[in-house]
């Protein structure tokens, strides 16, 4: 068996600012089957996911609702996206 390389570290893109930043350094948002919005972070949830992260900016509410709703598609309510993202990061 293969040795891992020590250096790896797995890459996302942010849905807000599109910068790719390592995988740990961000929050997992997912969208469940039933079209509930929640905060992952065990990044093991089923579902749609997508990943944010931490600049300020990208924890603006306008700009937060608008990159999870077009990463994770179809119509979300701002609201409830805004709601649990601000929570779980609180």
């Amino acid at each position: 068996m293969p040795k891992r390389r020590p250096e790896h570290q797995p890459l996302r893109t942010c849905a807000v600012c599109r910068e790719v930043h390592p995988k740990r350094a961000m929050t997992r948002v997912v969208r469940l089957a039933d079209g509930s919005i929640l905060v992952d972070p065990t990044g093991k949830a089923p579902g749609r996911g997508t990943y944010v992260c931490e600049q300020a900016a990208c924890r603006e509410p306008k700009a937060l609702a608008e990159g999870i709703q077009r990463a994770l598609g179809g119509p979300l309510a701002a609201e409830q996206i805004l709601a649990e993202v601000t929570n779980a990061s609180a």
